[in-house]
């Protein structure tokens, strides 16, 4: 299954696979959107994102840390 933009929690979960020791609350949003695009499974128009994508990316990634 390819995630979009909209797959805030799936890109999430993937990104905290991929880098377990990052503080995403210390990640800025040109290398948390390198990080998304860079993903296996997500296949998405780079053009599509933007700073509220990345923030619910952020977010959601926060939340599964708690």
């Amino acid at each position: 299954m390819s995630l979009k933009w909209v797959d805030s929690l799936e890109i999430a979960l993937d990104l905290m696979e991929q880098h377990p020791d990052v503080d995403p609350q210390q990640l800025h949003f040109p290398q948390l959107m390198q990080w998304v695009l860079a993903l296996d499974r997500f296949d998405d128009d780079p053009n599509h994102c933007g700073e509220r994508v990345l923030e619910a990316i952020q977010l959601a990634w926060m939340d599964e840390m708690d």
